[in-house]
């Protein structure tokens, strides 16, 4: 069964909304951790979850919390919204099937393969590596749509 053009550019459009909502909920979360002491709640968090505090992830993990500032927290909830918005015109674009969004996609999307890249060499996992291949289908699809229309 051939799932059709329009099918694919949904499903495409839908997960770029969801990568938005989750950067939105980032971004607010990241605000909202400007009024909260951060070693206050990972205690709280630590406890909730039943977790070693002598565990070695554990103990980096607070040494990286109790290095962030409200300067650093506070760009992270913008750089969030900034790349929701991104996330949301290509999604908009696809969703209403035009070329723009799939030029859009296209640029945007390949963009950042050189940086997924970098942090697969850097740290390797599975998810990264996810990523990158959903990407570069993503591309390559949208690419070989868009040369179909200029033969068509």
């Amino acid at each position: 069964m051939k799932i059709s053009d329009d099918r694919i550019l949904r499903i495409i459009a839908v997960f770029k909304f969801f990568k938005a909502a989750m950067l939105i909920a980032l971004g607010v979360g990241a605000f909202k951790l400007l009024d909260r002491d951060l070693g206050e709640l990972a205690e709280h968090w630590m406890g909730a979850l039943r977790l070693d505090p002598g565990s070695y992830f554990v103990t980096m993990g607070l040494a990286k919390l109790s290095r962030l500032h409200p300067d650093q927290i506070r760009k992270l909830g913008l750089v969030s919204f900034l790349y929701a918005a991104l996330f949301l015109a290509e999604g908009t674009g696809l969703w209403m099937r035009k070329l723009w969004g799939e030029w859009l996609t296209v640029i945007i999307t390949s963009s950042l393969v050189p940086l997924e890249m970098y942090e697969i060499c850097r740290h390797p996992n599975w998810v990264k590596v996810a990523v990158l291949v959903i990407n570069l289908a993503v591309v390559g699809y949208l690419i070989s749509r868009i040369r179909g229309r200029r033969t068509a």
